[in-house]
């Protein structure tokens, strides 16, 4: 498959080069920026010490920075399953956007496009498992809310691109705000710690804290029209779904 990119290479990356074999991973981020051309200086500015291998724009246009087989500083201190560090073994892709702090809005037509192609051509190099295709609060939950809950996980999935439900919009509206007991919250958690969520805790973090966070990014991924925290029965019923088809 041809892909379209433009070369606009950043400086942030380790100099060693991987084997293609460690690629296990794409990692979806939107930039959180006010303006493009700031998110597009921050990537490849030696002084921000953050990048990408890929950069996709509002009008779809995709940018190469970092090449695939270099480590592209974009995810941090991560964890999914027995991956630590993800930069190690993923490729990184931003959308621009503003993001929650500068008026989160979609992603335009275009850009889904792009990203849907260029996810494609990603899976099919390096052979990437669908339960291997994650947003940025999938393995950082404590300090990341991108790519948000308007990113089109849904749409993508149906795509072959990462993961979604197939549950009735009618059982899940009925399970919606039905509460659930101490028993049923512990077993959503076990189900998202057996999916890929860290259950370690940042030493900054209390407990509470935490949990409150993994819930929210579990939300904005499978649940993205409420992201309220709370653990209800909707909630519990998405993580059975997905621990029955996906694990």
């Amino acid at each position: 498959m041809a892909l379209k990119t433009i070369l606009n290479y950043s400086p942030n990356f380790n100099s060693k080069k991987r084997s293609s074999k460690e690629i296990k991973f794409i990692v979806f981020h939107y930039t959180g920026m006010k303006k493009e051309s700031q998110a597009v200086k921050r990537l490849t500015n030696i002084q921000s010490k953050v990048s990408s291998h890929y950069l996709i724009k509002s009008n779809g246009n995709i940018f190469i920075l970092v090449p695939d087989l270099y480590i592209a500083w974009h995810a941090g201190k991560s964890s999914w399953k027995n991956y630590k560090s993800l930069n190690q073994n993923s490729i990184g892709i931003e959308i621009t956007n503003p993001g929650h702090e500068f008026g989160y809005k979609k992603f335009s037509r275009k850009q889904i496009s792009s990203i849907l192609k260029l996810s494609k051509f990603l899976i099919k190099k390096y052979s990437i498992s669908a339960k291997n295709i994650l947003g940025h609060s999938d393995i950082t939950p404590e300090r990341k809310k991108d790519p948000g809950e308007k990113f089109p996980w849904e749409y993508l999935s149906k795509n072959k691109v990462g993961l979604w439900h197939t549950l009735k919009k009618q059982e899940l509206t009925k399970s919606r705000n039905q509460k659930t007991n101490q028993k049923e919250r512990k077993l959503f958690f076990d189900n998202l710690f057996k999916l890929g969520y860290s259950k370690k805790i940042p030493k900054n973090l209390n407990k509470r804290k935490y949990l409150s966070d993994v819930t929210k990014a579990f939300q904005r991924r499978f649940r993205q029209g409420l992201i309220n925290e709370k653990i209800d029965q909707e909630c519990l019923l998405i993580s059975k779904y997905l621990l029955k088809k996906y694990n």
